[in-house]
């Protein structure tokens, strides 16, 4: 049976149809002070479980004591709900019946057939979980969770509801920001997840198929996962992945320690049914902490940018490229390009050249370098490490934007890749050859709402240039940060089109 990729959401079909929302939040999270570590007695016996996994000693082999922990955090994780407007038409139909005429979803209404009633409004729900992060109301959540959402509504471990303000969104790590207003609410603060070791005892708190405040406990299997699951371009994954069960439903909510502390935000399951196998996987704290608190204190993500596509130098890779590049060795992070006017290009890093280490971490795998840098913020300054030529050398790398500048952005500058509501592949030299163009991005998929599908741009077309700038590769439209007020390409078979760029 062929394996997907399960959101956690769980869809709530109200009406016709049944809804896959997908919501990614971002929260700017206030300074908690840290809670004193909790202890455990076995037989008399206190053990520090600074880590969750077992006290070694007499106790070996005993399972920590979760109650602390689960009762404090099931009351800071919250049941969200999406609720989504939609129209239906509806026809009176000559033959008898009523509802959705089939053949005029496709074709439009038939000869004889009597003109529409007045549209009817329906609502979709789907239902998701999010975290408390200060007392007045900021909660973490995932962006797929509340993706779309005309209204959101947030119940509380005691069941009252509230009608949610969304702060802000970050789809490339799949985060979002809420506040409701309220006061004095329980909430977990954050732990740190780069101090997680494998096999440590963690729990997960949510709201799968609507079963509100579920606790289930596993151990830590992995850390730094990249699944290839995020829809966003420039998607950054790092999972921590767990045996805790999860299930649809409890996207959004909380992963934990045993001392209660918030280590990560779950977000996916990998799955040959949909339903929980065996793994599950989120964000770290690491991402989500740095997230919402841009999302808080700017209104937008301020994502580094070191400027170079790289692959990991895995055994695989060395087997196939290793002689062509001169590598014999696994290990390290292969720069294959530098981007002009980028970070690593001013500090003098090139292409060829194999990263070994950030801030005297080593990287080892693409998880490494996306968590490393997703943390940082423009203008902030690394040492970077790398090998070439046989030699070690050491660069002082200050981080730019996605403009290439190492100014903070602006929550009105556009963040383009979400505003094109699209994904894109670069064309292939064949295509170059036969449309006779130097270059471009081809759009594959197009959101509803975003602004290619507004503006009547169809899936395939090939766009070379936005505002008159030539469009080549995908990493071209970093460069753009002025508002897009037109769109040039080709089409496939040939035809030349202008777009003119509309708004909502």
């Amino acid at each position: 049976m062929r394996k997907r990729w399960m959101i956690l959401s769980v869809s709530l079909s109200v009406a016709a149809g049944s809804l896959a929302a997908y919501s990614v939040s971002r929260f700017t999270a206030e300074r908690y002070a840290d809670r004193a570590a909790t202890t455990v007695t076995y037989d008399n016996e206190t053990a520090d479980t600074h880590f969750a996994s077992a006290p070694v000693g007499s106790t070996q082999g005993i399972l920590p004591d979760f109650t602390a922990a689960a009762e404090q955090g099931v009351e800071a994780v919250v049941n969200i709900e999406n609720r989504q407007k939609y129209t239906v038409r509806q026809y009176s139909n000559p033959f008898g019946g009523g509802g959705i005429d089939p053949f005029e979803f496709f074709f439009g209404p038939s000869q004889g057939q009597q003109q529409p009633s007045q549209p009817q409004q329906k609502e979709r729900r789907s239902g998701g979980s999010g975290v408390i992060l200060s007392a007045d109301g900021y909660i973490v959540s995932n962006n797929h969770v509340v993706e779309g959402a005309d209204e959101l509504i947030v119940t509380l471990h005691d069941g009252s509801t509230y009608k949610a303000a969304l702060v802000g969104t970050d789809p490339s790590t799949d985060i979002a920001l809420l506040k409701i207003d309220a006061k004095g609410l329980k909430t977990i603060p954050f732990g740190n997840s780069e101090e997680l070791r494998l096999g440590e005892w963690v729990l997960a708190i949510g709201n799968p198929y609507g079963l509100t405040s579920t606790v289930t406990a596993g151990i830590v299997s992995a850390k730094g996962r990249s699944l290839g699951v995020m829809t966003s371009q420039m998607g950054i994954e790092s999972f921590i992945q767990t045996d805790a069960v999860v299930n649809p439903g409890n996207s959004g909510g909380a992963l934990i320690t045993t001392e209660g502390k918030l280590i990560g935000i779950n977000t996916v399951i990998k799955s040959p049914t949909g339903f929980y196998m065996g793994y599950s996987f989120a964000v770290p704290s690491s991402i989500v902490r740095k997230v919402v608190t841009d999302l808080r204190e700017y209104g937008v993500v301020q994502r580094a940018m070191l400027g170079i596509s790289f692959q990991a130098i895995t055994p695989d890779w060395v087997e196939h490229f290793g002689e062509e590049k001169g590598i014999k060795e696994p290990g390290g992070i292969y720069i294959a390009e530098v981007v002009e006017d980028g970070a690593a290009q001013a500090a003098g890093i090139k292409p060829g050249d194999v990263l070994t280490h950030i801030g005297g971490k080593a990287m080892n795998t693409t998880a490494d370098v996306q968590e490393t840098i997703a943390k940082l913020r423009p203008n902030d300054k690394i040492k970077v490490t790398v090998k070439r030529d046989g030699s070690v050398k050491e660069y002082d790398v200050t981080l730019r934007n996605r403009a290439g500048k190492t100014d903070l952005v602006k929550k009105d500058d556009v963040n383009l890749l979400d505003e094109l509501g699209a994904t894109f592949r670069e064309v292939s030299d064949k295509q170059k050859k036969e449309l006779r163009i130097r270059g471009g991005i081809q759009v594959v998929s197009l959101k509803e709402d975003g602004l290619l599908a507004r503006s009547r741009v169809q899936r395939g077309f090939i766009i070379t240039a936005i505002n008159d700038m030539p469009i080549a590769a995908v990493s071209d439209l970093n460069r753009i940060t002025d508002k897009v007020q037109s769109i040039d390409g080709i089409y496939p078979d040939g035809r030349i089109v202008s777009y003119q760029a509309l708004g909502r």
